[in-house]
């Protein structure tokens, strides 16, 4: 008699299933629906610490304690969102929740998607009311008129040096310095035709000059043709035939441009520094620096002894620079940069000290040092 084949044992448990689309979107509506409530109860403490600033005379522009929550969000994340990612969503909710404390009104050199459009944004958001104004003289203007409340301008890079605009109306208008950017630019070729066609190429001069040793190499035909911003290149390049721009890739995204070549800068770590200017300076935080404008007499040695007050005082300078004083009898202005915040007794020493020594001496501001951001 034939035996029966015995049943197969199971195995306990059915294979898993993979999640299907419907399954994934699911749990993302889910966490949105999260995320929306913890950003408005985030947002809801952000309008209490605006009543409590309020109360105590405290301005509602903390660009110190907002580099110093991005930092923290960033080292907290163990990915997959680049740290870049996670700066620009919590940028964003910052410049949101500040805008329920102030609504604040900014300045900066224009047209739209110029480089000091982008340093505005990286560094107030984009919940702000962001004013583009014809040159750097305006932005002062738009401050002193008490028509903006901030207004960032560029005041040097480090492949071109100092910007003498800047420079210049600081020696003309009251302003302080509050904050700082340090954006790192990089260029990008942007036109309609092919490169083979460009026949000509336009940009802002400092940008032409960051960029003269690659355009030697890669489009040694082609005319350099300045213009007075990168966005203006751009919008050029979007009309004209044979013509390309160099600017950002932000500006080529705005007018629709293609990306003939990326990362064209001569300098890879090409960078402009640009400063917050406002009413006031900075509040002490710790991690400061410190910017003074002071002119000394025109005679042997008053240079060496001014600079020599901070030899004295033991302070670090960052920055140095010299600039001609228009007016009929010459001399020169020369700014100067230290760590240290104008509240510290070491440097309020060094300021005294200067003082006697300075036919003019005007303390800049005070302001957090800040990391590059991209």
């Amino acid at each position: 008699m034939a035996r029966e084949k015995a049943p197969k044992k199971s195995s306990g448990s059915s294979p898993s299933r993979a999640p299907s689309l419907q399954d994934l979107r699911t749990k993302i509506d889910k966490i949105d629906q999260q995320l929306v409530a913890l950003m408005n109860e985030r947002a809801q403490h952000a309008l209490e610490i605006g009543k409590i600033k309020n109360r105590d005379g405290m301005a509602a522009y903390a660009p110190a304690r907002e580099d110093e929550v991005l930092c923290r969000v960033a080292s907290l994340s163990q990915g997959p969102l680049a740290e870049r990612s996670l700066r620009a969503i919590f940028r964003e909710l910052i410049s949101g929740s500040r805008s329920l404390e102030k609504a604040l009104r900014v300045a900066y050199l224009g047209p739209a998607y110029s480089y000091s459009h982008l340093a505005a944004i990286h560094r107030f958001g984009q919940s702000v009311e962001l004013v583009p104004v014809a040159n750097i003289a305006a932005v002062f203007e738009e401050i002193n008129r008490r028509q903006a409340d901030f207004g960032l301008v560029p005041i040097e890079n480090s492949t071109d040096g100092r910007v003498t605009d800047t420079l210049d109306m600081f020696t003309r208008m009251p302003a302080k310095i509050c904050g700082e950017v340090q954006l790192r630019i990089h260029h990008t070729l942007l036109g309609k035709c092919p490169r083979s066609e460009v026949q000509e190429v336009y940009s802002k001069p400092q940008a032409i000059s960051q960029c003269r040793n690659w355009l030697a190499k890669h489009l040694p035909g082609a005319r350099l043709i300045e213009v007075t911003s990168t966005s203006t290149a751009a919008q050029i390049a979007s009309e004209k035939p044979g013509a390309a721009a160099i600017a950002s890739l932000q500006a080529g995204v705005q007018y629709g441009l293609d990306a003939l070549a990326q990362d064209i800068e001569d300098n890879k770590a090409n960078l402009t520094r640009f400063a917050v200017i406002g009413d006031e300076t900075g509040p002490r935080t710790g991690k400061d620096k410190c910017a003074l404008m002071f002119e000394v007499a025109h005679q042997p040695g008053a240079l060496a002894d001014a600079m020599n007050v901070f030899k004295r005082t033991k302070l670090n300078l960052t920055w140095i620079e010299s600039f001609p004083i228009a007016r009929p009898e010459g001399g020169y202005m020369f700014f100067v940069e230290l760590e240290g915040h104008e509240a510290e007794p070491r440097v309020r020493k060094a300021i005294g000290s200067l003082e006697k020594k300075a036919v003019r001496l005007e303390v800049l501001g005070s302001y957090a040092k800040m990391a590059p951001v991209e």
